[in-house]
């Protein structure tokens, strides 16, 4: 691979400012998913070397969260430039190793981008604020302390910026980091590991490890100097985190976890409009997308009309690899996310769904499989009941707002859905009654450094940018000064109020 940047291809774990290899010499394959050859070898870290970066942070955590904010957004202002600097960089790493296309990459290195550049200028005005007081003599306030170490996990298929939306809040707030990402992509943080040391954050402040997963999850979210823990993955495993925090004692956990995000096409929505935003809605990442439109229901009266156009659109996706020309669709990630898919494509047909375009592995070979529709899908099927993270979507009718409400709630997921209407009051009635965390109107874009990303129900706990992006990253101190004296009266010599003699 040519880059521009000639070591940001790292292939070594980032500890305490150092590049270290595993104590024993184990390895994992890195592969393109796209013809499955081996990009590289990382190395997979001991127990006791993960637990050395967490040494390491947690040593480097009172330097670092005494230094004065402007310093701490300076560094963070260089590590956004230089990111910018080496953006084609990134996306080709990221390309390789995930597999989504080109220009999708560039755009998640833009994205990812933003996000340093968000908390730098925000964490200048993270602040406590004074509280009228109720106590004769006394001063109350608040003060925004950093928690300390933060564990950030983060997963494959936006494997940048699930790093910078975590990692820049928590080092703008004073906090130090130890990033796991998942072993699939390790190159992209093993990149901005690169990109950090050059922007100037001190030994310790920012580490990267790689570990088994089970292994490395339970020793950072076990050990007692890890105070916050930032997980982004599947509910599955949100819940062996949040179980394996509870068990080490009480310490801050966010988690974005997966979704089944609802796309309602109401009776009054533009056609052509929905059909567009319905696309985007589902195939970026070629479908692996905790936000992807899972289930588009459609008016009745406009169903027939919109699964034709709709599949005629994604009839005209063009499935690649991600340095082809004009790629809309990549790979799959992996072998098992492969068979899923089939299986559950399968399931559908059997359970007398209809396949209006896709349906079958692509004739590429290896991990591509066609861009699907599946319409007049039901409960029952997995691709309506389930995250499918692939590039199938079903499609089913409804009738009436009350109906598509109760299918839509349906889940145990409440993170991302979409509505398409030109109705306010239709609009309105949808996004107070769903129950997702995030409700995207007439559009596919939504999420940016300044919205709170986050899910309700089995789809996570906190928020991710916007102001309360610092909150998995700080604890609010109160504070009372008492005995500090009354104001003077007209009548009560200074003397006597300052306690002082003549």
């Amino acid at each position: 691979m040519l880059l521009g940047h000639p070591v940001l291809m790292k292939s070594l774990c980032y500890v305490d400012g150092r590049w270290i290899d595993s104590d024993d010499g184990t390895t994992v394959d890195v592969v393109n998913p796209a013809d499955q050859r081996v990009l590289g070898h990382v190395p997979m870290l001991s127990r006791a070397q993960i637990e050395g970066a967490v040494a390491a942070a947690h040593q480097a955590f009172e330097a670092w969260r005494w230094t004065p904010v402007n310093r701490r957004a300076a560094a963070l202002a260089r590590w956004h430039e230089l990111v910018l600097r080496h953006r084609d960089d990134l996306a080709a790493i990221l390309s390789f190793e995930q597999g989504k296309p080109l220009a999708e990459a560039r755009g998640e290195v833009a994205y990812a981008a933003s996000f340093i550049d968000w908390f730098a200028h925000e964490v200048k005005r993270l602040a406590g604020r004074n509280i009228p007081t109720h106590i004769d003599g006394a001063h109350l306030a608040t003060v925004i302390e950093p928690v300390g170490v933060a564990a950030l996990i983060t997963p494959w298929n936006f494997p940048v910026a699930m790093i910078t939306r975590k990692a820049a809040a928590a080092l703008g707030a004073g906090c130090t980091v130890v990033v796991k990402p998942a072993h699939e992509t390790p190159f992209s943080a093993l990149a901005l590991a690169q990109l950090a040391e050059e922007a100037g954050f001190p030994r310790g402040v920012f580490n990267v490890v790689l570990g088994t997963p089970q292994m490395a999850m339970e020793t950072l979210v076990g050990d007692p100097r890890v105070r916050a823990v930032s997980f982004t993955g599947s509910t599955r495993v949100g819940a062996l985190v949040t179980r394996a925090a509870a068990e080490a004692g009480i310490k801050k956990v966010a988690l974005e976890l997966g979704g089944n995000a609802p796309f309602i096409v109401a009776a009054d929505a533009d056609l052509d409009q929905a059909v567009t935003v319905a696309v985007a809605a589902k195939f970026q990442t070629s479908g692996q997308d905790c936000c992807a439109a899972n289930r588009i229901f459609v008016a009745r009266p406009l169903y027939e009309a919109f699964v034709e156009r709709y599949s005629n659109a994604v009839r005209a996706l063009k499935v690649g690899s991600a340095f082809e020309s004009g790629v809309d669709v990549g790979p799959l990630m992996h072998q098992a996310a492969f068979d899923a898919t089939v299986e559950r494509v399968a399931q559908a047909r059997a359970a007398g769904a209809r396949i209006t375009v896709g349906g079958s592995p692509h004739s590429r070979g290896g991990w591509f499989f066609e861009p699907t529709v599946i319409a007049d899908a039901a409960p029952g099927m997995r691709v309506y009941d389930e995250e499918n993270f692939a590039p199938i979507s079903a499609v089913a009718p409804f009738d009436t707002v009350d109906e598509v409400v109760r299918s839509a709630n349906d889940t145990e997921y409440g993170l991302a859905a979409y509505v398409c209407s030109t109705n306010i009051n239709t609009i309105f009635q949808l996004v107070r009654r769903l129950d997702f965390a995030m409700v995207s109107v007439n559009g596919a874009k939504f999420t940016g450094a300044p919205i709170p990303f986050g899910g309700m129900k089995a789809s996570g706990l906190g928020r991710e940018g916007g102001t309360e992006g610092f909150e998995p990253f700080v604890e609010t101190k109160y504070f009372c000064l008492g005995q500090l004296g009354l104001p003077l009266t007209k009548d009560e010599p200074r003397e006597r109020v300052a306690g002082a003699t003549a």
